[in-house]
């Protein structure tokens, strides 16, 4: 089996490569995208269509409901999915995704961490019901790891904090004490790009057709489901809607706020790349194309 990533903006089309890529060369998908792996959320997370994703095998898609919270734990388990039946079938794999920070972080591996006890996750509970306090006592045991973390993050305000009830160690301790193991190996990054001009003009088709599919209903029927609470009705695309719905915005200025947020992740995440991966190939999508088969093909 073998294995290649590939990274780019939002709407630059890597979606559209990899599956060019897995159907010509007997490969399966791995999706690493923050909103595709929620269930229900399909035009906002601009997913493929129910027939391209019957046309090869993909994971990283539909996996968890939109009330929880996906993290590169999740991408690590559906990593560990493809893989097996990559095997088992003996087909390829190829990685696809905007959420480059969960690659990273499968290329560069996770510090193992300690088996939370019954009563440390009590614990940790009990204290959580306090979050500005909790924060404010991480802050005082561990200030290296808590620099990192605002005091509204209370995802990773409660990592470090089981890990401190349970092992007795500042988190930053713990972490030099168990160094990262790499998930991913052998797996050349590809990077596809794009000009700004022709991604901006990708960026406002893409939003102009999540309009006309209905992005509207989708997100008014995720609220009345969920809430606005959890973190993926927080994703671009989503919490416009949402203001659109509270009548702060019209269509026009709905359509407007998704393109220019949209467009100011894409330069996010195309800075975020130039600077975190070594890459084994870049170019636009034929060259990437014809650089990508080829690996698949020694």
């Amino acid at each position: 089996m073998k294995q290649l990533a590939i990274i780019g903006s939002t709407a630059s089309g890597k979606s559209d490569l990899a599956l060019s890529l897995a159907s010509e060369h007997n490969a399966v998908i791995l999706s690493i995208d923050s909103l595709s792996v929620y269930r229900e959320i399909d035009i906002a997370s601009a997913k493929p269509s129910r027939s391209e994703l019957s046309r090869v095998p993909h994971f990283g898609i539909d996996r968890l409901p939109p009330d929880h919270n996906a993290s590169v734990i999740t991408f690590i388990d559906e990593y560990s999915r493809a893989c097996d039946y990559a095997r088992e079938e003996e087909k390829h794999l190829v990685i696809v995704g905007g959420s480059s920070f969960y690659l990273k972080s499968m290329l560069e591996g996770l510090s193992e961490l300690p088996s939370f006890s019954s009563e440390t996750l009590q614990k940790a509970k009990e204290l959580l019901c306090d979050q500005a306090s909790a924060y404010a006592m991480m802050c005082r045991i561990d200030p290296v790891s808590m620099a990192k973390i605002t005091p509204a993050d209370a995802y990773r305000t409660e990592k470090m904090l089981l890990i401190y009830l349970q092992s007795g160690l500042p988190p930053s301790e713990w972490f030099a004490q168990h160094p990262p193991r790499p998930v991913l190996t052998g797996c050349p990054v590809f990077e596809l790009k794009i000009e700004r001009s022709v991604l901006r003009e990708r960026i406002a088709l893409r939003t102009e057709k999540m309009i006309q599919e209905g992005i509207v209903d989708e997100v008014a029927e995720l609220e009345r489901l969920y809430g606005r609470s959890p973190n993926s009705m927080k994703a671009i695309g989503i919490i416009e809607v949402l203001e659109y719905l509270d009548g702060k915005s019209d269509l026009n200025e709905l359509r407007e706020r998704i393109t220019t947020h949209t467009a100011q992740l894409a330069k996010r995440q195309q800075t975020f790349n130039a600077h975190q991966f070594t890459l084994y190939a870049g170019g636009n999508a034929q060259e990437l194309y014809t650089a990508a088969s080829a690996f698949l093909k020694t």
